[in-house]
């Protein structure tokens, strides 16, 4: 049976801030192997310490912090077979338009160096657990409720998809995406042994695909190979999702879709803006039981573009973002209780989930916040919870 939460429920959507001591080891072990030991118990002691920080602040799902990753989807190319790890700089002898490679690479706010990528250079295999055994270590140091974060497979198989070396192994993308989701199946087995209760699939791409209107596409991964017609590439990507969420609907866990706007920058200008309107069918379509959104942002429209979908009213609870991981700006309890409120015109009180718009720190070597911002955040969270609670028990 899946479990059920109280209304307001708060949790993240994945990744905080690597210390620098995790990030020095991490480049030590490029080329010293024998620092593996020392790295990983670092890794314990600091995701035990963000455990207890989400616990001060009453985070009532606990995530890890995706300390040991590089990046939220690139982290996959050292736990599944056929894939490599790629730097955009890497990537450009592979593209066939590399002057629109380099034009890309040159309007990004990030060193092209530090975005990497899983690609697909042979024939998928699931090697070892995604991330099943970063939730047993989390079951061991924490009682409350754990989510684990994935990339989805949607985003798996288009940022692992680079033509000159992903054909020789397979015909297509689509082909590609049927592997992926094997591999996904296989590790949602191994997180309801772990013990998980809600599994989140991060999908950033999708408002790549219909905000960027066949333009110079952002970063959102390595999603800079080919495409398709939007209204093709979002029955693709329909069809992945959809496949992994029936997956799961008879497993004893809640299924979640995260979906952002890029998470790189803090410049609001580079980033992509849009209501969620073009993707409601998308969400209809593969019926997640929780949509996690970004909407603390104006770039992300009304609520009303995703919420006159009775559909959508009725199957999943919406995870609310009402927190801005990108800016110094701390969002006052009371503009929290306000979002939830307006929120709550069109959904019921036991729908309505809190939470931050994505991770504090989307690329390992580039977090878009600290730690002193981020308890500030964490503590006008957890002030407006108590009152949403309060006022609607």
């Amino acid at each position: 049976m899946k479990k059920t939460f109280k209304p307001f429920t708060t949790s993240l959507i994945g990744s905080l801030p690597r210390s620098k001591e995790i990030m020095a080891l991490k480049r030590r072990l490029k080329s010293d192997v024998d620092f593996k030991k020392e790295y990983d118990e670092l890794i314990k002691i600091e995701t035990e310490k963000l455990v207890k920080l989400q616990e001060k602040y009453s985070i009532d799902i606990i995530t890890n912090g995706e300390l040991a990753r590089d990046n939220y989807v690139s982290f996959v190319a050292d736990r599944i077979d056929g894939v490599v790890m790629m730097n955009m700089g890497d990537m450009l002898e592979y593209i066939d338009d590399k002057q629109a490679f380099e034009q890309i690479l040159e309007t990004l706010d990030v060193p092209s160096v530090s975005i990497k990528n899983a690609i697909c250079n042979g024939v998928l295999k699931y090697n070892k657990s995604l991330v099943s055994d970063e939730i047993k270590f989390l079951k061991k140091i924490t009682t409350s409720s754990v989510k684990a974060t994935l990339p989805g497979p949607y985003l798996m198989t288009r940022s692992m998809w680079l033509p000159a070396l992903s054909k020789k192994f397979y015909n297509s993308k689509e082909e590609l995406g049927k592997d992926v989701v094997k591999i996904l199946k296989q590790e949602i087995d191994n997180l309801i042994e772990a013990g998980v209760d809600i599994i989140q699939f991060d999908e950033p791409v999708l408002t790549e695909v219909v905000f960027s209107e066949g333009k110079t596409r952002s970063f959102m991964c390595a999603a800079l190979s080919e495409r398709k017609d939007p209204t093709e590439e979002l029955i693709f990507a329909t069809n992945l999702i959809k496949c992994v969420m029936d997956y799961m609907k008879d497993k004893p866990v809640l299924s979640s879709l995260h979906v952002c706007r890029g998470n790189w920058s803090k410049d609001e200008s580079i980033l992509l803006k849009g209501p969620y309107t073009p993707l409601v069918p998308l969400f209809e379509e593969t019926s997640p039981n929780i949509l996690t959104l970004e909407f603390s942002t104006p770039r992300a429209g009304e609520l009303d573009s995703l919420l006159s979908s009775e559909k959508i009213k009725e199957n999943s609870i919406l995870a609310l973002g009402v927190i801005n991981p990108r800016t110094d700006v701390i969002e006052t309890a009371q503009s929290i209780i306000d979002r939830a409120r307006e929120a709550l015109k069109f959904i019921s009180k036991e729908r309505l989930w809190l939470n931050p718009d994505c991770g504090f720190a989307t690329f390992s070597n580039r977090p878009v916040s600290t730690f002193e911002i981020i308890e500030k955040k964490f503590e006008q969270l957890q002030i407006a919870k108590n009152a949403l609670r309060e006022m609607y028990e």
